[in-house]
């Protein structure tokens, strides 16, 4: 009987392309053995119905394949790199464990390329001139902690691969990757996505509870899911992710849990989100490059920031490991975690292990750096080839966590939690809706829920809408930055498709920087928030009726003189103007799409009758005016 395919590449001073896997939701442990081949796009991936079921081909999607979508990096030219599988062997995990070696892996700790004091003026400088200035919600910026190693890349892969399997039991995928040049060893606890018979499902991770050197407790975990910044962390990259998911899923995207994602040294919050498609498992790659919990929100903005904060190029650092194939029905399979938590070695010995943290509105640049201590952590250990701690107390089931993390869902959208069916309004069926997007995919959930209500929906970008009077309702998205730069082509844009369809009087929506932008064409003043509202809920009067909803702006309108005929719905003690209306138009400042606004629906669902009913829009409830 042959040696096991492992054993074999263990024992090869120079093995072949290999890659060694534990997946969470996978068979056992694979060993995967093939070809490379690198693909200028992610369309290109060599995938054939013809082969027989199973995983086809391992692809490394590096950072860089954003420009895909349009969006800006430091290029360093990774390859996006294929693995053709020709050779695979499944594993227990005991057997893999004994075949696996467990030799030492000679270190040299070089430190952080950004040091701690560094760091923590990045963290302050982005949430000051970026989140401050309107840019977005969240961003993440990395580090490397940099080092050398006189082991063979491969050699030291599998070994610190047994060290990984042993100690990050709750990883979603534990890995070992040699391709070429490139070799990748690392203990990923994110899924970005996965497409099962035509399921897609996208698992947002966020928020971090830091281990203490005690191990978790219950208190203390506790005290974390009570935190309004970790918390809100979370709710913002749901929100992200959501956008993507409402990109390749007709339906939109159902939000699942929360759960826990326990490691080693961290415990993070989550949401699984679910929806059908029938895209090509790559088209789906492309439309969800990358997730939100390693780049920020708004994603083309972010890809900005990034590059803005980031000296070096991130290589695979953010992309993910894609795993395509067929099952036994012939239908494609995906299964793609995010390259985090990982150790980057190259030919020369070089080792680098990236991290980030997400920074938001309340971040604190201390926390943050800490945060990107405990995140290297594990892999770090590993490199050191420390014992594995005894597995952490499993948390997640205690009756108080559970309750905690239900807690949660109170404060959210139904839309979004609940089956999509049965929404349609027969008024609006077979209407039509043009949404604009000014840079942030939130038209595409805009998108969903007004197809839900039974209209005909395109969404088209700034600077591609065609003539709107073509369709009955135009709704003017939201997007990043300062709606007073009246020099900045997507703001004029704006500004002329709002005015146009005002002085038409055609049925007009106007949402988050849209609003500002219609605002300011009214005569109101348009100011930055003393403190900017970036994934926040908040309870407000509109038009009498009183109703929870989400806001990500820095920017907001202020009282002034209005057209007659015109309604302003304002906050009483900031004088924020919350929303507007008037003859054929109306505007609102907060995200109706929004996880966080758990009214947003049946206020889109009424806005919209009203206004295709050609009479004023009320209060926004769904049974119109």
């Amino acid at each position: 009987m042959p040696d096991p395919l492992l054993a074999r590449l263990v024992a090869d001073p120079t093995p072949p392309p290999f890659a060694v896997l534990r997946r969470q939701e996978g068979p056992g442990v694979e060993v995967l053995v093939g070809d490379l081949v690198d693909v200028p796009t992610l369309a290109d991936i060599p995938l054939t119905s013809a082969a027989p079921a199973g995983p086809q081909v391992l692809a490394l999607v590096p950072y860089r394949q954003v420009v895909e979508r349009g969006f800006v990096c430091h290029d360093d030219g990774a390859p996006l790199r294929c693995l053709v599988v020709r050779e695979r062997e499944l594993l227990e995990a005991r057997q893999a464990l004994d075949l696996l070696p467990d030799g030492p892996v000679d270190v040299e700790h070089l430190g952080f390329d950004v040091d701690d004091e560094a760091y923590a003026a990045t963290v302050a400088a982005v949430v000051t001139d970026e989140i401050g200035r309107g840019e977005g919600a969240d961003f993440v910026v990395r580090r490397d902690h940099r080092a050398r190693t006189s082991t063979p890349p491969a050699q030291a892969a599998l070994r610190l691969l047994r060290r990984l399997l042993v100690s990050e039991p709750g990883a979603y995928w534990t890995f070992a990757v040699s391709a070429g040049e490139h070799t990748l060893v690392g203990a990923t606890p994110e899924r970005h996505v996965c497409s099962r018979a035509g399921e897609v499902l996208m698992n947002p991770i966020s928020g971090t509870y830091r281990h203490p050197a005690t191990g978790p407790d219950e208190q203390g975990l506790l005290a974390f899911l009570g935190d309004t910044k970790e918390t809100e962390e979370l709710f913002m990259v749901v929100d992200e992710e959501l956008k993507m998911m409402s990109a390749v899923c007709p339906d939109g995207g159902r939000v699942l849990g929360p759960y826990l994602q326990q490691m080693s040294a961290l415990t993070h919050t989550e949401y699984l989100l679910q929806g059908r498609s029938d895209l090509d498992v790559r088209d789906v790659l492309r439309e969800t490059a990358f997730a939100p919990t390693v780049t920020g929100s708004p994603v083309r903005n972010a890809a900005r920031v990034i590059r803005r904060y980031e000296t070096t190029p991130r290589g695979y650092y953010s992309g993910v490991l894609a795993l395509l194939g067929y099952d036994d029905e012939g239908r494609q399979t995906l299964d793609a975690p995010i390259v985090i938590r990982t150790a980057h070695l190259d030919a020369d010995g070089g080792i680098r292990v990236p991290v980030g943290a997400t920074l938001v509105r309340d971040s604190v640049p201390e926390h943050e750096v800490a945060e990107t201590h405990a995140k290297a952590a594990a892999v770090l250990r590993a490199l050191d080839g420390h014992a594995a701690p005894p597995p952490a107390a499993r948390l997640a089931d205690a009756p108080a966590v559970r309750a905690a993390l239900d807690r949660r869902n109170r404060r959210l959208a139904r839309f979004w939690l609940e089956p999509q069916a049965g929404r349609e309004l027969p008024a609006l069926r077979g209407r039509s809706a043009l949404v604009v997007d000014a840079e942030d995919a939130w038209t595409a959930m805009l998108a969903t829920q007004l197809r839900r209500l039974g209209l005909r929906t395109d969404v088209v970008a700034w600077d591609a809408a065609p003539e709107p009077d073509g369709y009955d309702l135009l709704v003017a998205g939201p997007g990043p930055g300062d709606p007073r730069v009246l020099g900045d082509p997507r703001i004029a844009a704006l500004r002329g498709l709002v005015h146009q369809r005002l002085t038409r009087a055609r049925p007009l929506l106007a949402v988050c920087l849209s609003h500002q932008v219609l605002a300011q064409l009214l005569g109101l003043p348009v100011r930055p928030l003393p403190r900017p509202h970036q994934g926040t809920q908040r309870r407000l009067d509109l038009f009498g009726r009183d109703v929870r909803m989400g806001f990500y702006n820095t920017f907001a309108a202020g009282p002034g003189a209005l057209p007659e005929g015109v309604e302003a719905a304002l906050d009483p003690r900031t004088g924020e103007v919350h929303a507007l209306r008037g003859p054929a138009f109306a505007s609102v400042q907060f995200h109706l799409e929004s996880l966080l606004s758990p009214d947003g629906a049946d206020v889109l669902a009424g806005l919209t009758a009203a206004l295709l009913a050609g009479r004023p829009p009320r209060d926004g409830r769904a049974d119109g005016p």
